[in-house]
């Protein structure tokens, strides 16, 4: 072979080298994109799943509370329910994201009003818009808790003012605190789903707003002894916790807003064990306290479970998630019957469930979290951040929730007059009855 074909043999070999080299350099370019596109496809969609999730959980809310309370205001609860989440998506896109989320100082954000901004300050790898969505239904259930509280009694105006105001400002801000940068993120607060800046919010308000409006007619007596008010269908109650139950799926795995993110399985496991040991432990506590299994304690001892363990569901173990959500359904019946006591009326144990588990649950991180908790070897330094959350956002919500049901009493009414709540709340607030069938025998029978 001549000295030229040799180098011309050479060349081709190089030139099919470096072809090859940037054919193969580029597939694997291409591979690269495509593989992180679909890591954001499956995280946006993850996200958006567990934001419908969420969402059905008003349905949950709702029908624990119709169930728990008397068919003659089921429409009226209805109605808040269906308004908390309608009134509070939008004043949550006009401004509630942008105080929670927005670039700002420790205490409030400051830009992203109407959602017209890149949010650049989140580091999101999925859209804007479903990160939006998400937070919007979980504002919705802050609002939602406190319709509980203050049922079979409260004005319907005077009560969408206050939930206009919850979703626009007061849990937003509470928000920022801990999720938005805020003073207590940086502090190193561990909530990560939400049972302060979410449940204890919520819990906190609903004790103002009852303290506000006082207890349901015939509720007390006198000597400060309690009377029942059934509520009128158990059924209805025990299907929205099932409901509440299920939605939490989406409510504390979908906190991670990442379906590649393989904890979502654990989470799913601690969150599921902490409301099966309040469902079981409310009804063991119930039937030795009451000498019956308590239907409606052993409900809310799996939504007390649930709360509880929302702050700590990426934090704790798995025995650490029974112990929690076992404690948290003893506390419950402690607390409706301490409540009761200081006759602060609560159809539906609220303040109890929210407020108080809620505050449990984020204390109980500071115990039991594997990584900085007391119990493992982490010092004081986390549970002493836990504390002054819990202690802070209480002093906010329900100092805020008096101001503003005082506000609200004195400029519009928070209670209905003597004979709408005995004539129920369906017709004097709404023009209708739930049940018909109901007003139709009572009438034949008179």
């Amino acid at each position: 072979m001549s000295m030229r074909e040799m180098r011309s043999k050479f060349f081709k070999t190089c030139l099919t080298a470096i072809i090859m080299v940037i054919l193969f350099s580029g597939f694997a370019l291409a591979q690269d994109d495509l593989a992180a596109a679909n890591s954001v496809a499956i995280d946006t969609i993850w996200t958006l799943i567990a934001a419908f999730l969420v969402f059905f959980m008003q349905a949950g809310f709702a029908m624990v509370e119709a169930g728990f309370t008397r068919a003659k205001n089921a429409g009226n609860i209805i109605m808040k329910n269906m308004m908390d989440f309608a009134s509070g998506s939008l004043v949550y896109w006009i401004c509630g994201f942008a105080f929670m989320f927005g670039a700002g100082n420790g205490f409030i954000g400051q830009t992203g009003f109407f959602l017209h901004d890149t949010f650049a300050n989140l580091g999101l790898d999925i859209p804007v818009a479903a990160f939006f969505i998400f937070q919007t239904v979980f504002a919705a259930t802050a609002a939602t808790i406190v319709s509980g509280a203050m049922a079979e009694r409260t004005n319907f105006s005077g009560y969408l003012a206050y939930s206009v105001v919850i979703s626009a400002f007061v849990y937003p801000v509470v928000g920022h605190w801990i999720w938005g940068g805020g003073w207590l993120a940086n502090m190193g607060m561990v909530d990560f789903a939400g049972s302060t800046v979410v449940h204890s919010v919520g819990g906190w308000a609903a004790l103002a707003g009852a303290i506000v409006l006082g207890p349901r007619i015939g509720k007390y007596n006198k000597d400060g002894s309690a009377n029942a008010l059934p509520g009128h269908n158990l059924l209805m109650a025990a299907l929205g916790v099932f409901i509440l139950w299920f939605g939490w799926f989406g409510f504390n795995p979908g906190s991670t807003v990442a379906g590649t993110d393989l904890s979502i399985a654990s989470i799913a496991v601690t969150t599921n064990l902490a409301a099966a040991a309040g469902a079981t432990l409310s009804m063991a506590v119930s039937w030795i306290k009451y000498g019956k299994a308590d239907v409606s304690m052993t409900l809310n001892g799996a939504l007390a479970g649930l709360v509880a363990i929302t702050a700590g569901c990426a934090s704790v173990g798995n025995f650490a998630a029974i112990i929690i959500g076992a404690l948290a359904g003893i506390i419950v019946i402690y607390a409706v019957e301490f409540f009761d006591k200081l006759q602060i009326d609560d159809p539906v144990g609220a303040v109890s469930v929210h407020g108080v588990c809620g505050a449990f649950g984020t204390l109980a991180v500071g115990f039991l979290a594997t990584d900085g908790g007391l119990l493992f070897g982490g010092g004081f330094d986390l549970l002493l951040t836990q504390i002054i959350g819990v202690v802070t956002v209480f002093i906010w919500a329900f100092g805020l929730g008096l101001i503003l049901f005082k506000a609200i009493d004195a400029a519009i009414g928070l209670r209905v007059s003597e004979a709408d709540e005995i004539e129920g709340l369906d017709f004097s607030e709404h023009g209708t009855h739930s049940y018909p069938d109901f007003m139709i025998n009572a009438k034949a029978d008179k």
